[in-house]
């Protein structure tokens, strides 16, 4: 074989693998999708565990699960089966014992009350995808579809705002025009997250979290409290704890919420919800340090018609600390009596 030859012959051998690797990508089809593994939530935690003395799983009358396409979700319907229809929404870290003060009042003054566990956090399953705003309003609007509601009043707290504000703009319909939001985030600046919220929000710290020694650790700390101890503490604070030492993710739940999340992001939600025929409610603490009360006065400039009630010297767990105030307000919009009338 000549010289030339054997170059030709080199250079066609030397085209083939990469003509062949072409075909094959170009012919190839893709593997079946496969479903997001979903992770347990404390209905999986044996009886024996603290969490059950702070926030039991027949914390609310009325509980039930619906199995929904990303896991099962806990919800509670309470107060008169005629009632006018109310949805509560928690924020980010605290599951639906963050309306212990609330729900039994509207329920009490003749409201139907839906109540529910947001994908992992307390009672509800934790799929393992990204906690986005689509995440976390097709979850109720699926919710409500199970429970055959055709609409209902929609009252948001803290990231549950962001929710409320999102789930009108996307399931229009469902909504009966009214909306509250208290202590609403949604458009909260990344300036006024925390540098702790931000690291422990980062990608690697969650892979460390996950990690067997750290929950392992996490858990030891968590069961160092006794149930006679559990009864003085405040159970606010101890469920997150809890929820941080034996949920296998709920760390990370709450860590996508606040980079992926309706936490921020959602001025466009905010204009829509101007834009249509709902009212909206306002309630915000001056000494809200998580979303800093300045945030009521840029909604209240994205939605004009908001009505805002300033509960004064209140945190940001108002429903708590003043929940006779976030009563009075919610009831006063609620009703059929309600007009708007600013309030600074």
């Amino acid at each position: 074989m000549s010289s030339t030859s054997f170059h030709r012959l080199t250079r066609s051998l030397l085209v083939l693998p990469p003509l062949f690797l072409t075909v094959y990508l170009l012919a190839s089809f893709p593997r079946p999708p496969t479903a997001p593994i979903v992770h347990t939530s404390l209905a999986h935690l044996p009886s024996s565990s603290p969490s059950w003395n702070v926030y039991p799983e027949d914390f609310y009358t009325g509980g039930a699960y619906a199995n929904l396409p990303l896991g099962r979700v806990r919800y509670w319907l309470i107060g008169p089966e005629d009632g006018r229809r109310v949805v509560l929404i928690h924020g980010l870290s605290i599951p639906a014992i963050v309306w212990k003060d609330v729900a039994p009042v509207l329920a009490s003054q003749g409201y139907r009350v839906l109540l529910y566990d947001l994908y992992g956090r307390g009672y509800s399953d934790a799929p393992q995808v990204t906690y986005d705003t689509t995440l976390h309003t097709t979850q109720l609007a699926l919710l409500m579809q199970h429970i055959k509601w055709d609409n209902a009043f929609i009252i948001g707290l803290s990231m549950g705002g962001g929710i409320a504000t999102a789930f009108s703009v996307h399931f229009p319909h469902l909504v009966n025009g009214k909306v509250a939001l208290v202590a609403s985030a949604g458009i909260i600046e990344s300036s006024d997250l925390s540098r702790t919220a931000k690291f422990m929000s980062s990608p690697l710290v969650q892979t460390v979290s996950a990690l067997p020694p750290f929950q392992h650790y996490m858990r030891l700390l968590a069961n160092t409290s006794k149930s006679s101890e559990l009864l003085e503490i405040n159970p606010i604070q101890e469920i997150v704890r809890l929820q941080s030492a034996h949920l296998p993710h709920y760390n990370a739940a709450v860590a996508s919420c606040l980079r992926d999340g309706p936490i921020r992001g959602l001025h466009l939600a905010f204009q829509t919800l101007a834009r249509s025929s709902n009212q909206v409610l306002l309630i915000h603490g001056t000494a809200d340090k998580t979303v800093p009360y300045k945030y009521a006065f840029q909604i209240r400039n994205i939605v004009p018609p908001a009505d805002l009630v300033t509960i004064s010297d209140g945190g940001h767990d108002i429903t708590v600390t003043h929940a006779s105030e976030v009563n009075a307000a919610l009831l006063h919009f609620l009703s059929d009596e309600y007009s708007y009338n600013p309030r600074k």
